[in-house]
């Protein structure tokens, strides 16, 4: 199988160096010139290239790459993941950043894996005690989320439904991480930048501050599921692996802080 993944980055950081990745410098619009270019040498290559949306990083993400990889890649199978998070399918995860890239999902496992399924999808995160709107609402600054939702009842009607279950479901599937077939990747990116483009328009992002800006890759994150369970798309899931050991008692902590007391995150974990 023809398949890219590209990996999400906005520094220099050590890649996998199976076929199947292609490093990708998000956000390159705004970095040095001289920067941009050690990296190209070194096998990456930067969202400011082609067709683009590269300067909308600060707000959008890892989605200006999700766009550069769209537009601009020539597989039949595309896919994301980050620096610091890939897929893997390995039942023990090693302690060190190290023995982590030695299982990472490989060209073989991915092509394993699509054969059975349209998609590939992280395993879905459950949120237990609260849904996947509450979630957001106790975390971030909702309105965004709204408007999207009030987009998706006006232009995608069909979808709306699903979106509505957003308050009913404490599953997800987070992380804009996926490898989907390119003709899925086209209808999915058509209906998701469409809806972004509209929230842009509607959205003063002058009010939030520079971590709440980044609300459109964290909508993006609510209407995977949406656009995949409308459609009905036969997918697989493989668990996520972080290659930086996470705090888990801080982000617990602040989870439940959030839900409680209604303060927001300042930062990602």
């Amino acid at each position: 199988m023809n398949i890219k993944v590209i990996i999400a980055t906005h520094k220099e950081y050590k890649v996998s160096k199976d076929p199947l990745y292609l490093p990708l410098l998000v956000g390159a619009a705004g970095k040095d010139t001289s920067f941009i270019s050690d990296l190209k040498s070194k096998g990456f290559e930067a969202d400011n290239s082609g067709n683009n949306i590269s300067a909308k990083n600060p707000y959008y993400c890892e989605l200006t790459g999700l766009y550069w990889a769209w537009k601009n890649l020539d597989s039949d199978y595309i896919g994301l993941c980050h620096y610091r998070r890939y897929f893997s399918s390995a039942k023990k995860i090693p302690k060190t950043e190290e023995e982590k890239f030695s299982i990472v999902l490989t060209q073989e496992e991915a092509e394993k894996a699509l054969s059975k399924a349209d998609i590939v999808l992280p395993k879905a995160r459950n949120y237990y005690i609260e849904t996947v709107y509450d979630h957001y609402k106790h975390t971030m600054y909702v309105e965004p989320l709204d408007i999207a939702g009030k987009i998706i009842q006006e232009k995608y009607p069909e979808y709306a439904r699903e979106f509505s279950l957003l308050k009913k479901t404490t599953k997800l599937h987070a992380f804009n991480m996926f490898i989907m077939k390119k003709e899925l990747l086209d209808s999915y990116c058509t209906w998701l930048f469409d809806i972004l483009g509209e929230v842009e328009k509607q959205v003063d992002t002058s009010q939030y501050s520079d971590f709440h800006k980044r609300f459109f890759g964290r909508i993006s994150e609510r209407l995977l599921d949406v656009w995949l369970n409308t459609n009905k798309i036969k997918y697989t899931e493989i668990p996520v692996i972080d290659m930086q050991n996470i705090n888990w008692k801080n982000k617990i902590k602040s989870f439940l802080v959030a839900k409680f007391t209604g303060k927001r995150y300042e930062q990602s974990f």
